[in-house]
Parts: C-alpha cells; sequence; structure tokens
C-alpha cells in the first residue's frame, strides 16, 4: 500500500505562504554552530582523556591538570591520583559523552522535524527513535537527557561532597528533582493529547 501522503499532489503556495514556509531554513545555521559545537566537546573529551591516561604514567603535568579540574571551588586539592580522583573524571568524560547524545537528538531530531525530511528510511544507521520522532517525541527525550546529565553532575557532588557545603548539595538536588518532575509534566500531558486525539478519531 503506498504512503498517502506521497499520493496527494503538492499545492501550489501562495507567495507569502511560501516565503513563510521557508523561513523555516533559518534555523540551518543554527543546527550547524551546534555541529561545531560538538566538535569542541570531542576535542574537550580527547584532552581529558589524554590528560588521565598521563597522570596515570605519572605525568606531573596531567596530574596538575586533573587535580585542577576535580577540585571543586574552595574544596580540598587532591594529593595523589586516587580511586575517588579517577572516578570523578571518568563521570566528566560520560558527561561529555550524554552533553554530546543531548546535541545529536537536537540536531538530527530538530532537522527533521522543523526543517526539513532527511530521507534516512532503510537506512542501516539510521537511529531507531528517528523513524516516529515528533516534536512532542523530540522533547520527551531531551527531558530525558537533561535528567541523565543532571544525575551525572549530582553524582560527581556526592562522590566530593566533603568539598561542597550543605547548601550546595541542597540546591543541586532540589534542582534534579525539578527536572524530574518537568519530565513527569511533559509526559503526562503528552499522554493526556494522545488519549484525546484517540478520542476524537472516527472508529
Amino acid at each position: 500500500m503506498s504512503d498517502p501522503l506521497h499520493t496527494i499532489p503538492p499545492h501550489k503556495l501562495s507567495p507569502l505562504n511560501n516565503l513563510i514556509f521557508m523561513s523555516r531554513w533559518l534555523q540551518l545555521p543554527l543546527y550547524l554552530g551546534l555541529i561545531l559545537a560538538q566538535g569542541v566537546y570531542v576535542f574537550h573529551f580527547w584532552v581529558e582523556l589524554v590528560d588521565l591516561i598521563g597522570a596515570a604514567m605519572g605525568n606531573p603535568d596531567s596530574l596538575q591538570h586533573i587535580f585542577d579540574a576535580v577540585t571543586a571551588p574552595n574544596g580540598i586539592r587532591p594529593t595523589k591520583l586516587n580511586e575517588v580522583t579517577i572516578m570523578l573524571v571518568v563521570l566528566g568524560l560520560i558527561d561529555v559523552v550524554m552533553i554530546s547524545n543531548l546535541l545529536i537528538m537536537v540536531i538530527v531530531g530538530g532537522y527533521e522535524t522543523f526543517v526539513s525530511r532527511m530521507h534516512l528510511e532503510g537506512h542501516p544507521d539510521q537511529p531507531e527513535w528517528l523513524s516516529h520522532v515528533n516534536a512532542s517525541v523530540l522533547k520527551t527525550k531531551l527531558a530525558m537527557a537533561i535528567i541523565g546529565i543532571s544525575s551525572i553532575h549530582l553524582l560527581k557532588t556526592f562522590i566530593n561532597a566533603h568539598s561542597y557545603t550543605d547548601k550546595v548539595l541542597i540546591a543541586q538536588t532540589v534542582i534534579h528533582m525539578a527536572f524530574l518532575f518537568s519530565a513527569l509534566a511533559i509526559a503526562y500531558t503528552d499522554r493526556i493529547m494522545i488519549g484525546t486525539q484517540n478520542a476524537t478519531k472516527p472508529h
């Protein structure tokens, strides 16, 4: 059975409507900018990874950079590369990867949803979530990605809790809970909208 979206002849738009519709391409430089930001994160990841490997091999410059990276403001500076220090650096690397994943979802999903179809159907590397992406799905996935990033930050803080005040610990926990409730609210709202749409469809 053919796709009805491809059997309907294209409707000729008026010049004004065509101009308004073409304005979506103004978002293209924004997505290209996010691709450059992705490149910066890749560079940052490898710098941190090289420093971690260098520190493990006893390179003094790498050790100093690692200690600078994991020392909280007004916190106790590590004196050696121990398990906690390595864990904080690795969590930082995971944080970069998760933010990079978030960027990919925004770039690919946002371009597909708001700018132009990419026609990836049948491509072996097509993301599973992209086959049914829309503004609602993208919004929910972004909320879940932000919760994951917030969880990594919160875990890093708790591991290094002695370097933070109670006020900072409570504030970060409250912010994380706010992200959780926001995601639940978004998911609940989408569920209501889908239920309403299904109820109004003719049987």
